[in-house]
């Protein structure tokens, strides 16, 4: 078994419905491939890099899988599919259905073609910290040896706003 971190996210309108009930549903689809699942709130955040599109709504899920990190990965990829993403179309870091992020494995660190863990721009993005923190603050990132709690104090006061609005506690 091994302990997942995983981010959501998504800003354009899905089969499930608008982003908040799209991550609302995606959580619960992956939710299936682990066990005691913790959800964070939903938190409404400004698009990074490309700022031409809609806010985003996202989320941090936690879970144990008996699944490899790789093998998770590769399920999380079929969801984003069967909730709208084409990854190779549109632009990137643009607007999309639904974002399915593998931020943390336990303490694995992995530099594949396939898998970068932990998520190499996870400890400057407020979207994730944020909510990282609200469910596992104390998890340690296992290359800066640091909490995710100490991980987001280092962040702005500004930066950590962005984050600041919760849709659904």
């Amino acid at each position: 078994m091994g302990l997942a971190s995983i981010a959501l996210g998504g800003n354009l309108h899905s089969a499930f419905g608008q982003p908040e009930e799209t991550v609302r549903a995606a959580m619960r689809r992956v939710a299936e491939f682990g066990t005691d699942a913790k959800m964070s709130s939903l938190y409404r955040t400004r698009p990074v890099g490309y700022a031409e599109q809609p806010w985003f709504v996202n989320a941090v899920m936690q879970m144990e899988t008996r699944l490899s990190a790789g093998e998770l990965m590769r399920e999380l990829l079929r969801v984003e599919a069967e909730f709208g993403r084409d990854r190779s179309a549109g632009v990137g870091n643009g607007p999309r259905t639904l974002d399915l992020d593998l931020l943390l494995y336990g303490g694995e660190v992995v530099d594949t073609a396939e898998l970068t863990l932990p998520h190499p721009r996870m400890v400057e993005r407020a979207f994730v910290l944020v909510p990282l923190a609200e469910i596992a603050p104390g998890v340690i990132h296992p290359v800066t040896g640091t909490s995710i709690g100490a991980l987001l104090a280092r962040l702005s006061e500004g930066e950590r706003a962005e984050c600041a609005m919760v849709l659904d506690a």
